[in-house]
Order: C-alpha cells, then structure tokens, then sequence
C-alpha cells in the first residue's frame, strides 16, 4: 500500500513539473533559430552603436574600420539595376603647371539603395474603328483577360496581397493599413474578395500538387489546429490542417521537394486516409494513432519520429535529476551524431551505414528499455515514455534497412512552423472555406520556398497564364517546381 502512494505520488510529482514547464518553461527542445536571432540582433545593434562612436571619437581608426566592413560585406546581386553617380573635380587643369590632366584610372563603390514600393495604375486604351463608306458596326481588340473582372487590380497585386498574407504572415487589415499610409485606400473586404478569387483559380493547381505528392514513395505527415470562426456559437472551433512533405533532399534524390495542406474540420482517422488515397510507399509521422487504420489497408508502411519519441525522455530529465531519461538522450544522441555524417549520401551508402553502425546500437538500446521497464514503477511518467518507445519499435527502426526513410519527422515540422506564425498573427480562419483558402494559397507558396523559387513572381506569372487560358492539360508546367526550370517572367 505505502508503495503504491509513492508511486502514486510520484507520478503527480512528474505531471506538475511537466505543466509547470508547460506553463512557465520553454516547450521547445532546443532554441528556435528565430528566437536565437531575436537576440543576437540587439547584441549586433549594440556592437553598431560602439563603432558609430568609436568612428565620431576617434576619427583616425575610421578607415581602418570601413576596410573591414568592405571585406565582410560580400557582393551585391547582378541582377539589380545599376544607377552610376559620377562624382568628378571641376577644375582639370594641374595644380602646378597648368596643364590639362589626364585620366589614370578610377575608384568605383557600390551601395545598395531602396526605392520604396510605389503603386502605379495601368491604363488600358481600346481604339474603335468604324468605316466611314458602309457603317456596318465598329471594329475593336478585344479587352484583355483580368483576374478579377471589373475590378481594380492586376494580377501582380494580387500576387503581392498573397504573399503578404501567407508568407509575411500579414493578416488583411494590416496591409489594408500599409495602403492607405500611401493613400490607396482598399478596404479588408475588398482585398478578401481578391483573396477569395486567386484561391478559386489556384485550386487546381493545389490539386494537382496533393495528387504529385500522393505519386511519391515517401512522405511526411502531420497536423496542426485551425482555430476557425463558428458564428453559430459566437466562437471559434478547432479545425485541423493536415501537412504532406515530399523533400528526398537529404539523400539527394532527383525529385523537387514540395508541401500540400488539406483543411479539414476534424482529426478522425479517415482525413489521411482520404487524403493519402493511391499512396503506396512510406509515411513518417508522430506517434498519432490514427495513422495506423491508413497502414492496415497495406499499401502504407509507417516510419515513426525519434524526435518525438525523445521528447518524452527530454521532458523527464529537464525539470531535475532522472537518471534514467538523461540516459536515454545520451542513447539517442547516438542515433543523431551517425546521421549527421552521413546526411547528404546516397540512399545506399546511408542504409549501408546504418546496417553497419545504427543497427547495433537499436539492439542495445531496445534491451536497454526493456530492462530499464522492468525496473521501475509501471504507473509512473518514465514507464509511459519506454512504453511509447517499444510499442513503436518496428516503425522507429524501418530507417535502418531503407535510405530514404529520416531518423525524424522534422521536414514536416518545418513546413507547419510559418502556418502557426500565420495562426498567431491572423487568430482564426474566418470560415471553413477560408480554413481551405489558406492551405490552397499556403501549400504553392511554401513549395515556392522549398524550391528556392520567388513566390511573388511565380503567383503573378501564374495567375496571369491561368486568366489567359493556360490549358488544362498542361497543368504540371504550373507547379512551383517547373518555374524554377523556366525562364519566367511575370507581367505587372
């Protein structure tokens, strides 16, 4: 009896830690790079403000100081206009005996300047024509296909409200604000409407991109709330986007790497099941049980998340001694240091190391756990955590015999990270049907980053072509993927 109180009591001891770490501590495992940056720019400032000084009180270290700033500075793009400015003496003529000098050479300096975002209004003119002898009726070119018909904007702007919104995380009021500190004034709604008309357009190609991504034979998963407005109740609901990644980047495999959201308004089991249907290959995710209905049907083999695995052992040894748990990170940090050196090798050299190396420490760590289990109190936190390990083993080891498979489900964590900043910024999606504008707009503009591609550029050439009727059969030649292997340029 007094065993089980302790157990019990230790247990309660574990949970309050963890809420309290939850509540007051950093939930993250290591320090998000954002964050890190946050940090070091104040100290960078600092350091700028010392120089600043240093060069107004000590006037004859400035040279020396501004040789070392053009050392670090790097090159500016090629590509940027260059505007020369000629700063030349009045008076050619030398000093001593008044004959005419003579050019040797020059000293040439680039900065980089910034014109600020300037509107312009494009006006579009249609001469008719009538012949004065017949007067049969009046010959005119045809208007020019617009985005949206009647309205004020060109595609590019367009392209440019979706960008701020998905990428720079700017909700609608904010750029609404921006415009008008230029006067344009543009109310929310009317950029909403234009939200909701590039989304009505660009589905297909979200659609297309799912269905690329469902042609793979490995990809990640996972989902994220959607806070969504519920008028009905005066509040919002918990709605879920659902996150496919394809990136074989790490193994350098030849295809692009690309993501597709799906809205949908619940987490049941048959989202990914729909979501996935005609996938065959490996899926990676988190320890979400309803995954597993998806591999029962046996076209889907499940590789599991050491990342998530090892966070239930992190939030053990974090608040205090746990012996145990630290040696479980210590274990696993074994697993991460064998990837780290071979990231970047072909699937077979890396399944060839891990049969050699990671193999033998999957044994060892497997009987770890298991004698470890055997030790300790069933009922408490570290037991749930080795439980959680075991019950997963198979999917947690699948990386061992297959290259292509990571040790981590942290690609598909990486694309949900610029969703949650949408999340913050905006609160909730206003609807179900903007829940799905937002995956629609944000899987081509995260594909778009993933490929190293200029969103803005590919959303306005795009929505250009689709408005000038693009063929429907050649649609692939619109993925983000296939603009960066063209010479795209979009028209303003």
């Amino acid at each position: 009896m007094l065993l089980a109180e302790r157990c019990e009591s230790e247990r309660l001891r574990q949970i309050i830690k963890e809420l309290q770490r939850h509540r007051f501590g950093r939930r993250a495992e290591a320090l998000p790079e954002d964050q890190m940056l946050l940090g070091l720019e104040d100290v960078e400032q600092v350091a700028a403000y010392n120089e600043t000084a240093q060069d107004v009180s000590a006037p004859e270290g400035r040279e020396a100081r501004a040789r070392k700033r053009r050392g670090n500075r790097g090159a500016l793009p090629r590509h940027l206009p260059r505007i020369e400015v000629v700063v030349d003496i009045e008076d050619k003529t030398c000093p001593c005996c008044r004959g005419e000098l003579h050019r040797i050479g020059e000293d040439r300096s680039e900065r980089l300047d910034l014109v600020p975002a300037q509107f312009r209004i494009l006006v579009t003119r249609r001469p008719k024509y009538a012949c004065r002898s017949c007067e049969d009726g009046v010959v005119q070119a045809p208007a020019p296909a617009r985005l949206i018909e009647g309205g004020l904007p060109t595609e590019a702007t367009v392209a440019q409200v979706l960008v701020s919104k998905y990428a720079d995380h700017l909700p609608l009021y904010r750029q609404a604000q921006i415009y008008a500190r230029q006067g344009i004034e543009l109310d929310r709604s009317t950029l909403a409407d234009w939200v909701g008309q590039a989304a009505f357009h660009l589905r297909p190609l979200h659609d297309r991109l799912l269905g690329k991504l469902r042609q793979r034979p490995k990809l990640f998963a996972d989902e994220t709330t959607m806070p969504v407005l519920d008028p009905g109740r005066g509040r919002t609901k918990t709605g879920q986007l659902w996150a496919y990644v394809a990136d074989d980047r790490p193994w350098g495999g030849a295809d692009p790497p690309g993501v597709a959201y799906v809205y949908a308004p619940d987490r049941k089991a048959d989202r990914p099941i729909a979501h996935l249907a005609g996938f065959k290959g490996i899926l990676q995710v988190d320890g979400y049980a309803g995954y597993g209905k998806l591999a029962e049907r046996g076209d889907v083999q499940l590789a599991f998340c050491w990342s998530h695995m090892r966070r239930n052992f992190y939030e053990l040894a974090t608040p205090g001694p746990a012996p145990i748990a630290s040696e479980a990170l210590k274990h696993i940090a074994e697993f991460y240091a064998i990837e780290k050196d071979i990231r970047g090798r072909s699937a077979e050299e890396r399944c060839l190391i891990r049969q050699q190396k990671s193999r033998l420490l999957a044994e060892a760590f497997e009987r770890w756990l298991r004698a470890k289990l055997a030790l300790i109190s069933q009922k408490g936190k570290l037991a749930d955590a080795i439980r959680y390990a075991l019950s997963r083993w198979e999917g947690l080891t699948r990386f061992i015999n297959n290259g292509r498979i990571e040790l981590d489900n942290n690609a598909v964590e990486r694309s949900i990270r610029p969703i949650t900043l949408n999340r913050k910024n905006a609160l909730f999606a206003g609807s179900d049907g903007g829940a799905e504008h937002w995956a629609i707009i944000a899987s081509l503009v995260e594909t778009c980053k993933l490929n190293e591609v200029d969103p803005l550029a590919y959303l306005a050439d795009t929505l250009i072509r689709i408005v000038n009727g693009h063929p429907n059969s050649d649609i692939d030649q619109l993925l983000p993927w296939a603009h960066c292997r063209q010479d795209f340029k979009a028209v303003a």
